[in-house]
């Protein structure tokens, strides 16, 4: 017991554990498999983190996204403590030196990604490490039901297999009952053992509205709530023309989406991080493992696909635990579109199998090939190639990753590639005729096997600090050897890729079964249906509704959502102005003592001619100051 709390105290800073943190990693140190259910904001990491550093061996760290990975090992390596990564678009010597880390080195933590755990280079290394802990993050991935299934986290099962009797922690925000029971399942819990901190946000004010002018009334939201946001959006199009609308009005704002480059994306998420920028306008490829506890407020500007979704990024405001306000706005226009995507998002099943061979036919792949490579896939180029609609052809090839048969990257930054196009005499001839390239070539040729044989990915800095060279030196001389029609040269790239779990199947070969497609098309229907009945009711708690949803039985009403404030308001006398007394002082005192009017009338929402009269019977009753356009507290 001691030692968690030291592990805790050194490298975390903290003198006690956050709500059922300490439940679970005296689970895991007890050997049992652990499902642990939090939410966003929850202090999930510490969970894993902190039994793996009281255990003897390396943990082994299964994530879905890299951006998640780096952001991890980074911050435990600031921390003082050992970590590394195995991921796409890493070289293979990059790979090959962080699998050898792992079993030699002293590391406490392998990240890696689930797409590499099915090489056969992982599983052979994998065997020689002392894992002490299997970690599944993000763990609804592994089950088909789940909102966001990963079929390479299927990979899974076949590592536990292989390190032996060693304890799973699986990790997840946004299981419903249903899709808990399927992680335990696959993962062979040897006992059901789920241990959960509660959906409840009891912070957290859950906001829907009904409006045409979205706009407008983000625009209140932002001028209303001091503090940092978030506004959410499905289009990155859109990202760009709502944060030049926000700085128009004199807001602080930029737009985040993973079409940016990763010094882009770092250099926005910084500043926002920093306070530079006040609010930030995004895809959902923002905010997985930012760790930001002040955002004040979260805004949805389009209508979610699921209440999983919602709910996850909803949360990331308030983590700090004071007063914070998720607002969602919708309109008719927001239902018919998200039909309308449940439509599109299910290709009848033949042009589905018509998508795959024209994958494999783009990318110059036959028959009984292609197992294992990774390419790069430009979906708009691929789809004018054979004159597909895009959005169709997407989705049809998301389909097909579900199945297990690919899996279809977002755009990431893809290493450098060579390969040796001359043959080794010829080679020679070179290297006698220029001599200032002889030594970089065999030190190359040193670095990397296989360069005659397969393009191969490269890392210029790696070999610039090889060879006692500057990057640019390197990357000019590899031109010069491409120039030269001696290498084949492909420079880094920020594009998708699509990375092949089989061979290429003949059409008769190629199954997709109906029955789980149509099991699948239910299961999405029935999430979208469940976030449209959420925004359309009136009548019953917010938070209620989303801990009904996961599974929670809910004690209370919030008591701060607009459905529960509607409520209040509906009630009469005396109890009606004490519960708006309240709230209004509360927003004052989370604003540091002193807010703007402006500020009260945005959060009154549908009520604001009443939370205006009981502040004019504060004011002269000298509860509250008014001074200006601002309202003080006594």
């Amino acid at each position: 017991m001691a030692m968690i709390h030291s592990i805790l105290k050194q490298y975390w800073g903290y003198d006690s554990f956050r709500p059922m943190q300490e439940d679970i990693i005296n689970s895991a140190l007890q050997k049992k498999d652990t499902l642990a259910l939090m939410p966003t904001g929850g202090g999930k990491s510490i969970c894993f983190q902190v039994p793996a550093m009281a255990t003897d061996g390396i943990c082994l760290v299964v994530s879905p996204l890299i951006a998640l990975i780096k952001d991890q090992v980074q911050n435990l390596n600031n921390k003082g403590i050992k970590a590394l990564a195995v991921y796409s678009g890493m070289s293979y010597h990059q790979i090959d030196i962080a699998l050898d880390n792992a079993i030699y080195g002293d590391f406490k933590f392998l990240y890696v990604s689930p797409e590499r755990l099915h090489t056969p280079l992982f599983k052979e290394r994998v065997r020689r490490m002392q894992i002490n802990y299997l970690v599944v993050d993000e763990a609804h991935c592994i089950s088909q039901w789940g909102y966001d299934f990963r079929p390479a986290y299927l990979e899974i099962k076949e590592i536990k297999n292989i390190i032996g009797d060693v304890p799973v922690i699986a990790l997840t925000a946004t299981a419903t009952k249903s899709v808990a029971e399927d992680i335990m399942r696959i993962l062979g819990f040897e006992e059901k053992n789920v241990i959960s901190s509660g959906f409840e946000r009891k912070n957290l004010s859950y906001v829907v509205r009904n409006v045409d002018d979205k706009f407008g009334n983000m625009l209140k939201v932002c001028n209303g709530v001091p503090g940092t946001g978030i506004i959410y959006v499905r289009e990155r199009k859109r990202c760009e023309e709502i944060s030049s609308f926000l700085r128009q009005n004199g807001i602080t704002a930029d737009f985040y989406h993973a079409g940016l480059s990763k010094e882009l994306r770092n250099a926005k998420q910084d500043a926002w991080k920093n306070d530079q920028i006040r609010v930030i306008v995004a895809t959902n490829a923002f905010g997985m493992g930012i760790d930001k506890p002040d955002v004040r407020f979260v805004v949805h500007y389009d209508l979610p696909d699921s209440l999983e979704a919602y709910f996850q990024e909803a949360g990331r405001a308030g983590r700090d635990g004071k007063r914070s306000y998720a607002t969602l706005l919708w309109n008719s226009t927001d239902i018919a579109r998200l039909r309308q995507i449940h439509t599109i998002s299910f290709p009848d099943i033949q042009y589905i199998k018509d998508v795959y061979q024209k994958v494999f036919i783009y990318l110059n792949i036959p028959y009984e090939e292609g197992r294992d490579t990774v390419s790069k896939f430009n979906l708009i180029e691929f789809s004018k190639k054979f004159s597909l609609n895009s959005v169709s052809a997407y989705y049809a090839i998301k389909y097909l990753e579900q199945e297990g048969y690919w899996e279809l990257t977002d755009e990431m930054d893809n290493p450098s590639k060579i390969m040796f196009i001359v043959g080794r005499d010829e080679l020679y001839k070179v290297q006698i005729d220029n001599p200032e390239l002889d030594k970089f070539i065999k030190s190359v040729l040193r670095i990397y096997t296989a360069l005659f044989s397969r393009i191969t990915p490269i890392d210029e800095e790696y070999i610039a600090r090889c060879t006692m060279d500057s990057v640019m030196g390197v990357k000019e001389k590899l031109k010069q050897l491409s120039k030269l029609r001696i290498i084949k040269y492909i420079p880094k790239v920020r594009t998708p890729l699509i990375i092949m779990n089989t061979e290429r199947l003949v059409e008769s070969n190629l199954y997709i079964s109906q029955k789980r497609y149509e099991e699948r098309k239910g299961m999405f229907q029935k999430r979208i249906e469940s976030i449209i009945s959420y925004v359309k009711e009136t009548g019953e708690c917010r938070s209620r509704m989303l801990i009904d949803y996961f599974g929670q039985p809910a004690d209370n009403d919030c008591g701060i959502c607009d459905v529960c404030l509607k409520n209040k308001n509906l009630k009469g006398g005396n109890d009606r102005r004490k519960d708006v007394q309240q709230h209004i002082l509360d927003i004052i005192s989370n604003a540091g003592g002193e807010v703007e009017l402006r500020t009260i009338e945005t959060l009154a929402a549908d009520n604001n001619n009443f939370y205006l009269a009981v502040l004019r019977e504060m004011i002269d009753d000298g509860t509250v100051i008014h001074t200006g356009s601002s309202i003080k507290k006594v």
